[in-house]
């Protein structure tokens, strides 16, 4: 029997991720008291049940019950039950902001400010991060791309890379995103900005894409990123890094960047790295009239 562990700091997507779950076959309880997992484990397994794929919410909002966390979970190995651990993160920006959003109380505060609680939080939820097996930082993935990725790890079972790479371009005139990473300026390309027929197109457009990429340089400099990211891709995940934002500007995210940006994820999605596309800025020109 398959046994998943789902946790996780609150408001990054766990009970997103359990309804996931159960449309792939899994037997799902949220929020059991970790004193209750072996005597669950035992149930599912008799015979008869055919129960062959269980996961199970635990979070911080069980209180001090939480503590008994690990304590199950040797308890439950030592009876023979393996299991595993998967993990949802995110940014305390992004959990603050979706905190805001739906208007709900972060569970381990009362009248103190949310930030409050998710330092509260991830302090008593270290020790379960480090013991993970699967780590998903959603900070910046869609809810389609999280399904994907639970497909990929617990129906493929394909080897699993902790580390979530996003690919960004933006528009330096509009600020360079605060969680970048990596930054790098292709400004330094001919601009199809200044040629009329490509003016209003972006990046992803055939033309515009051609353009920027008929200079050497911009091919040198793709090979030199691909080269310098692969190199820091192991480096990142033996530190324990979860999220790698690498942000690609121009000047008015449009063209340049876009480009680059795609053609940046397309070459490391291939070689098998959980990637997310992402173009800040490039309808905002368009909208503002420029």
């Amino acid at each position: 029997m398959r046994f998943v562990i789902v946790t996780g700091m609150s408001g990054a997507g766990k009970s997103t991720a359990a309804k996931m779950l159960e449309d792939l076959g899994f037997y799902c309880v949220d929020n059991l008291p970790p004193a209750l997992i072996l005597k669950f484990a035992e149930v599912c397994s008799n015979p008869g049940n055919e129960i062959d794929k269980v996961a199970v919410g635990i979070d911080t909002r069980g209180g001090k019950l939480f503590s008994d966390l690990f304590e199950s979970l040797q308890e439950l190995k030592s009876k023979g039950y393996n299991y595993e651990i998967l993990f949802l993160d995110a940014s305390d920006e992004v959990l603050i902001k979706r905190f805001k959003e739906t208007r709900r109380k972060h569970p381990l505060v009362w009248n103190e400010r949310i930030s409050v609680g998710i330092e509260r939080e991830r302090e008593i939820l270290k020790e379960v991060k480090e013991k993970a097996d699967y780590i998903i930082d959603t900070s910046n993935i869609l809810t389609r791309q999280l399904k994907e990725e639970l497909y990929h790890i617990f129906v493929e079972e394909k080897p699993f890379e902790s580390l979530m790479i996003t690919i960004l371009s933006f528009g330096f005139k509009y600020g360079i995103p605060n969680d970048s990473d990596l930054v790098f300026d292709v400004r330094f390309i001919p601009n199809p900005y200044y040629i009329p027929d490509m003016k209003y197109k972006t990046g992803n457009d055939s033309e515009v894409r051609d353009y920027v990429m008929s200079w050497k340089e911009s091919q040198i400099f793709l090979d030199k990123m691909v080269d310098l990211v692969e190199f820091l891709i192991p480096n990142y995940i033996k530190e324990g890094k979860n999220q790698l934002v690498i942000s690609i500007g121009c000047t008015g995210g449009k063209h340049r960047s876009v480009t680059l940006t795609n053609a940046l994820y397309e070459i490391l999605k291939e070689k098998g790295h959980h990637m997310v596309l992402h173009h800040r800025d490039i309808e905002k020109d368009n909208l503002l009239g420029r």
